[in-house]
């Protein structure tokens, strides 16, 4: 196959719009779409795997990695390095496998540049309000976190012009199905039928 048989879905919300667990609800409604695992500096919540939820690495690996040209993109959040394996997307986007990138804006700029058929994904609050319940009722972060991740919703939210679709995930049910249907529209442009149907198309004179 070429390199346009698989989709890359770029996936990108304020911490704790709900993004990883609609990610998580795609992926057990379409098993065909794998999970990138990204790289992070920060240390791993109560029940993260590495290898299965990040690859956890500290700070000087990290920045050796970047340095050698590993990354498909890189950012700073919240204090934490993130980053994307680009050599393990090839491979999985050549061989016809529709990859998630879960991330934030930036990075989210950064693989668009690079992959301008990527397409992108904002999961939004109703409000910054319900937010920031949601963000207490979680219990994983301390009041002056939640204040900093409130903060920075705000700034992020504001780069939601840059992205494709938007799914206000007020109702989980109808959020996933949005997704759902997002990611089946991707597979069926084109570019991804042409490459994984090639004998057909070639046929016809017609390529990716």
């Amino acid at each position: 196959m070429s390199s346009n048989a698989g989709s890359i879905l770029i996936i990108a919300a304020p911490s704790g719009a709900g993004k990883t667990t609609l990610v998580r609800a795609l992926l057990q409604a379409r098993p065909h779409i794998r999970h990138s695992v990204s790289f992070t500096t920060r240390a791993p919540r109560v029940g993260e795997k590495h290898g299965e939820d990040y690859f956890f690495t500290d700070e000087p690996d990290f920045m050796a990695r970047r340095d050698a040209g590993e990354f498909l993109e890189w950012a700073e959040v919240h204090g934490n390095f993130y980053a994307t394996s680009r050599l393990w997307i090839d491979e999985q986007i050549a061989a016809g496998t529709d990859i998630v990138l879960e991330i934030d804006w930036q990075g989210a700029a950064q693989v668009q540049a690079l992959y301008p058929e990527a397409v992108s994904i904002f999961v939004v609050p109703p409000s910054l309000e319900v937010l920031q319940q949601r963000l207490q009722t979680r219990g994983k972060d301390s009041a002056a976190t939640i204040e900093r991740r409130l903060a920075a919703a705000r700034s992020e939210l504001a780069h939601a012009a840059q992205f494709q679709y938007i799914i206000v995930n007020q109702d989980f049910e109808q959020a996933r199905q949005q997704l759902v249907s997002i990611a089946d529209s991707a597979r069926c442009r084109f570019r991804q039928q042409a490459a994984q149907n090639a004998s057909l198309f070639q046929s016809l004179g017609m390529t990716a």
